[in-house]
């Protein structure tokens, strides 16, 4: 039989939170299955959260409140958090914490982890491995260089479109139905350092929904700076749309590096790109 604490329980009876009209109503209604303290930790004993290497026990990862919405801010909470969707580690092999590199596309978008939408996160993750796999360092501009962004008035999910005859990935298209009751808390333990904010303590990336997003339009490859060019150039010579689902399916692999490649035709990428 299900048992829930009380509290949690009591917690339905709590106002609503009505003062984020300037957010899509599909957003602000929908509320989160992780607010039942059972149900998310169930959720994280079968999946893995954090990068290799990483201390998980300096990150807190919590239920959500009977009243909140993934577009709520901090709300008087004591310490600064962000919202994470389940389906972004399930589907997408998404971990904490952040790179440079996902936290500068944030960043320029302006938008919050969970205002960008997933399958715009499936391009993004496939992105990352291709670079890997080809020994090019993945840049927020390089990327988005492939990209614009139509944001939509009220807020709702951001998504990427592909630039005409000029996206080295295909449309990510995996289906996400049923990602928008799935989000919970990520935070910092008391006494850690947290990796989301710089030295002077201002976030390497919206942690909360914006009312603006960046509308992203089509740049110039002269005006990328010179590591960011270098990308593009080389992945220009790739066949082009590459299979983005394939692509991050290949995070499950042992080598992730070898099979991205192993997608193409080895010998006809190491000849146009110059790697052999």
């Amino acid at each position: 039989m299900r048992e829930d604490p009380p509290s949690e329980h009591a917690e339905s009876l709590w106002p609503k939170r009505d003062r984020y009209v300037w957010v899509a109503e599909g957003v602000r209604n929908c509320y989160s299955k992780y607010r039942w303290s059972r149900l998310l930790k169930s959720w994280l004993n079968s999946i893995y959260l954090f990068e290799r290497g990483f201390d998980p026990d300096t990150m807190r990862v919590e239920r959500v409140s009977a009243v909140e919405c993934v577009c709520h801010g901090r709300e008087g909470a004591s310490t600064d958090f962000f919202y994470m969707y389940s389906c972004m580690f399930v589907k997408l092999h998404v971990r904490l914490p952040f790179d440079n590199f996902t936290m500068g596309v944030l960043r320029l978008l302006n938008v919050a982890p969970t205002q960008l939408h997933p399958n715009s996160w499936g391009s993004l993750q496939a992105f990352r491995l291709l670079c890997s796999a080809l020994g090019l360092e993945p840049a927020a501009k390089s990327f988005l260089y492939f990209y614009v962004t139509r944001p939509r008035d009220p807020c709702s999910w951001v998504s990427l479109v592909g630039r005409p005859r000029s996206c080295v990935l295909d449309g990510f298209t995996q289906s996400f139905k049923n990602f928008k009751d799935g989000f919970f808390r990520v935070s910092m333990e008391a006494g850690n350092e947290p990796w989301y904010m710089d030295e002077a303590g201002v976030a390497r990336f919206p942690l909360y929904w914006t009312r603006s997003p960046t509308k992203w339009e089509v740049v110039s490859r002269d005006t990328l700076d010179v590591a960011s060019r270098r990308v593009v150039e080389v992945l220009e010579r790739l066949p082009p749309r590459a299979p983005g689902k394939w692509i991050v399916c290949c995070y499950l692999t042992d080598d992730p590096g070898r099979d991205v490649c192993g997608m193409f035709s080895c010998s006809y990428i190491g000849s146009r790109v110059g790697l052999i």
